[in-house]
């Protein structure tokens, strides 16, 4: 079963090239207010916002010349056609040339539409801001690389300043229909278990999991080449979350202040039992103390959030 592939042809398919041609219209100096009014356009049933932002990633770019003018838009399939993979042709072919091998920084922009009342009743959109910059000079006479992978991606090689090559620009990368992924097979046990769990805690009771909460997706190959979705959930103030106690855990009524505290600052009830499942910095110990106040002299959780946390610490789970 190709299962993402069938995940995005259960979605519209003139939804995902509209979207993407939004990309290619919305100026990006605008900043992101033009870009969810665009995808709210076409969503009028629905209210799409702008869930988070995550940087601090790149990927392969291309080749330009001394000038800056192109030479190829990605330098694998152009090492491949230039070498006939032969790294020593390769090489020789360029030891007289100045090229630059560029690179793509980018940051992608989560979009969501809620559009039910559970937990997985949201679509996202991820949307890819891409600025090619230099990365380093495409040969070195203390180099040679000893393989075409090697040369496309040397581990050590020195690098340039990121000098931009062309203009930021918007890319249309994935939309996903979170239920209909919940139900596939790429869904792990885990996380259908963490979407119920806050399905049945008060948790339940704030805007909705998709404005607390987004899916980290990623796609692979498996052994007869199908292509999957991997999901784990990453919190949209992940780094603006308050610390959780960890190895010293109080109890009582400074426990209860402290996962209280935690969840008016992280703006939803049953905050910290969420963000401990996800966060391997928070020992379990918290849950497991939180359950024994509550088996004991205290109640300090709703009786839906007891619930939830005696099936976790009867069979405990993180992801």
């Amino acid at each position: 079963m190709n299962t993402a592939n069938d995940l995005n042809s259960g979605l519209t398919a003139n939804l995902q090239l509209q979207v993407a041609e939004v990309c290619q219209s919305v100026d990006v100096s605008d900043g992101i207010g033009p870009l969810v009014n665009a995808v709210q356009a076409l969503l009028p049933d629905l209210s799409v916002s702008h869930a988070m932002t995550r940087g601090g990633w790149h990927r392969l770019g291309g080749v330009v010349d001394l000038d800056g003018q192109r030479i190829a838009h990605h330098i694998t399939d152009w090492a491949e056609a230039e070498s006939g993979g032969d790294i020593d042709e390769l090489m020789f072919k360029l030891s007289e040339l100045r090229y630059f091998a560029t690179r793509l920084n980018g940051q992608t922009h989560y979009l969501v539409a809620q559009t039910g009342p559970l937990a997985s009743d949201f679509i996202q959109i991820e949307i890819e801001q891409l600025q090619e910059v230099l990365d380093r000079c495409i040969t070195d006479p203390d180099w040679f690389p000893d393989s075409i992978a090697d040369f496309v991606d040397p581990i050590d090689f020195p690098r340039l300043e990121p000098e931009p090559v062309g203009a930021p620009r918007l890319a249309f990368r994935r939309l996903v229909k979170v239920a209909d992924l919940i139900e596939s097979k790429d869904a792990g046990p885990r996380l259908r278990r963490f979407l119920d769990d806050w399905d049945r805690s008060s948790a339940v009771e704030s805007e909705g999991f998709c404005h607390h909460w987004v899916l980290a997706l990623r796609e692979y190959q498996d052994r007869d080449g199908d292509r999957h979705l991997s999901a784990k959930p990453v919190p949209v103030l992940a780094s603006q979350v308050p610390d959780l106690p960890d190895a010293e855990v109080a109890r009582g009524a400074g426990l209860a202040n402290q996962i209280h505290g935690f969840d008016r600052e992280v703006g939803y009830p049953f905050a910290w039992y969420f963000h401990m499942l996800t966060n391997r910095k928070v020992s379990h110990q918290l849950a497991e103390a939180v359950h024994a106040d509550l088996m004991g002299a205290y109640a300090y959780l709703p009786a839906r959030d007891l619930r939830v946390l005696r099936d976790w610490y009867q069979d405990p789970y993180g992801i």
